[in-house]
């Protein structure tokens, strides 16, 4: 498709690639080389050069601890926190509201985690995991996907650990915005120290 806009459109179109799901280095080197002879065979095909990214979505605990690692190979790491909560809390969300609501009453959890980023399990590997990250890779582009793109708290969090991007569904879009502008604000002048 870049290829394609490229010819017809004389745009340039640079692809992220993102691979899911992955837990370890080796399972990105492997996507890599696929991804890799593909492009060459669109190149050939085409007659088009293409510049493109290949990147992972974090979704499991032990990819938010190797992040160093994954990062030799990834150029972007997309945190996907709706499953990353789940696999870290071991919580699923077709059943977790049959018992949630208990868990809030007895301060077990202060908030639920599948609407706002908790900041103490999941985030902590999401910093980390950034960091980890950019040691290995200073540029290395670092986000976040999920409902948390969407919520003003999580945004908030993502702002103050200094992640490059939120994303979020649709609707979420005008809310997202505004959240992020008001952080930035908020952390601008925190370290002005106004």
């Amino acid at each position: 498709a870049a290829c394609n806009v490229s010819k017809e459109l004389g745009q340039t179109v640079i692809p992220e690639l993102m691979i899911p799901l992955a837990a370890t280095k080796i399972e990105i080197e492997i996507l890599k080389e696929v991804i890799d002879r593909v492009a060459g065979e669109v190149r050939a095909e085409t007659g088009v050069g293409l510049e493109y990214s290949v990147g992972t979505m974090i979704e499991l605990p032990r990819a938010a601890l190797r992040a160093g690692e994954i990062a030799e190979t990834a150029n972007f790491l997309n945190f996907g926190t709706n499953d990353l909560t789940q696999t870290t809390f071991g919580i699923s969300r077709d059943d977790v509201g049959s018992f949630l609501g208990n868990y809030q009453e007895l301060g077990v959890i202060e908030a639920d985690p599948l609407v706002s980023l908790n900041p103490e399990g999941v985030g902590e590997l999401i910093t980390q995991g950034s960091q980890r990250g950019r040691a290995t890779r200073p540029d290395l582009k670092v986000g976040i996907c999920g409902e948390h793109g969407g919520d003003p708290l999580s945004i908030t969090f993502c702002e103050t650990i200094g992640l490059d991007y939120v994303s979020c569904s649709p609707y979420r879009v005008p809310i997202a915005r505004l959240a992020a502008a008001q952080a930035a604000i908020r952390l601008a002048k925190c370290r002005a120290g106004v």
